[in-house]
């Protein structure tokens, strides 16, 4: 007699999305109403051991965030998942392998832009896990007229440093947009946020 078995986890992906690393997959065809998902992940340098990932165990959800529980942020790892429902569960399925540093997709920072006499003053938030945090990340921003197709770009500002910008020359309507940097191999970028447009009017 075989062992009854529920139908295994489909479409197993791990992807980054947003600064995290998360690991997705589909209910296998034929799945209880009632199935939830253990997931476990395995770094490169230490193949057959799984480790635990606490807050993945027993979930109900399709996806597990593994941004916080990667045994390292420099060596590739995989996940897999497991079904189990009422005392059955289904064999794993695996991910293939990942490597934070290198497959890490990045999102626009928020803007924080005030204006204090002749400064712009720009602060970025980003919307990091603070297990990433201490990386280096940066940004780039861009200023220009509104209406005007003409930028200027700032490069590679620390997102945690305050940009001031001289707005001393400058009156009209002005649009700021930034996307996130980080260099892993060569730089990657985010998409640009949505532009944030002040009145600047000085008096000559």
């Amino acid at each position: 007699s075989g062992h009854a078995h529920l139908p295994p986890p489909q479409n197993v992906t791990l992807l980054s999305k947003g600064f995290d690393m998360i690991l997705t997959w589909m209910p296998g065809e034929g799945s209880p109403p009632d199935v939830t998902y253990t997931v476990r992940c395995e770094s490169q340098d230490r193949m057959g051991k799984w480790i635990k990932v606490p807050h993945c165990k027993n979930i109900p959800s399709t996806s597990c965030n593994l941004t916080c529980a990667l045994p390292d942020f420099f060596i590739k790892f995989r996940a897999r998942v497991k079904a189990t429902a009422g005392g059955l569960q289904s064999p794993w399925v695996e991910s293939e392998f990942r490597e934070y540093h290198l497959d890490v997709e990045l999102a626009p920072p928020g803007l924080n832009v005030s204006v204090r006499e002749t400064l712009l003053l720009v602060n970025v938030s980003f919307p990091l896990a603070t297990c990433v945090e201490s990386f280096h990340w940066m940004y780039d921003l861009d200023l220009w007229e509104a209406g005007s197709e003409k930028k200027k770009r700032y490069e590679n500002i620390f997102r945690k440093n305050t940009l001031k910008l001289d707005t001393t020359a400058l009156s009209g309507n002005y649009c700021l947009s930034a996307r996130s940097s980080f260099q892993s191999i060569d730089f990657k970028h985010s998409k640009f946020s949505q532009p944030v447009c002040v009145l600047l009017n000085h008096r000559g």
